[in-house]
């Protein structure tokens, strides 16, 4: 299963990515016009019609939260990993980030990566990696959800910013995570779509 959609101001007219286990997915529609209506009807699909009222509407209030983050962000595509019998374990989402001119080079934008302030929770994993579709830094890092408030919980996540050939921008392919224990798991599944990403 693929999630993708036009993405035509840089000359290509697509961005697909393939996920993984895609009955555990959930692929946020980023183009509707009324997302209260969507949330409900892909929140009964995702968990079923049998499902308590009060869970299929806690799933779709969830699905909300992520689909207007999503939209804040202008990403160009976006998916929840979301098994039906649970909550949300992970959001994906795929977009452009505008950056200087100087930084359309792997070394710069490597330096600009690790130059990055936080608050994190220990040192940072920064790599760099060759993509179908670009080269990459790699970023994997923990940080507080909400570093003000007390209340907050960690946060995990594996990034990848990719230079895609032959277009002048920077793609921020991102998921995050909050289960902690999952980590390692997750950050696969993480190569895995940033492997997968094709602009067409």
């Amino acid at each position: 299963m693929a999630l993708g959609v036009e993405a035509s101001q840089h000359g290509w007219s697509e961005c697909r990515v393939e996920l993984p286990a895609p009955e555990s997915w959930l692929v946020l529609d980023l183009a509707v016009d009324q997302p209260m209506p969507w949330a409900r009807t892909a929140a009964e699909d995702h968990v079923g019609a049998d499902a308590s009222v009060d869970r299929r509407d806690a799933f779709a209030d969830e699905v909300l939260w992520y689909w207007g983050a999503a939209i804040r962000q202008r990403a160009i595509c976006a998916a929840l990993l979301a098994p039906a019998d649970g909550p949300v374990l992970a959001s994906y989402l795929v977009r452009e980030v505008t950056v200087s001119q100087e930084l359309l080079c792997l070394e710069a934008l490597r330096r600009e990566v690790e130059l990055a302030e936080g608050p994190f929770f220990g040192s940072p994993s920064i790599s760099e990696v060759d993509l179908p579709v670009g080269s990459a830094v790699r970023v994997h890092r923990m940080e507080p959800s909400a570093p003000e408030s007390a209340e907050g919980e960690v946060i995990e996540g594996v990034a990848h910013y990719v230079l895609p050939r032959p277009h002048p921008v920077v793609l921020e392919a991102r998921l995050l995570w909050s289960s902690i224990g999952l980590g390692a798991e997750l950050a696969t599944v993480a190569d895995a779509l940033a492997e997968s990403i094709r602009l067409v």
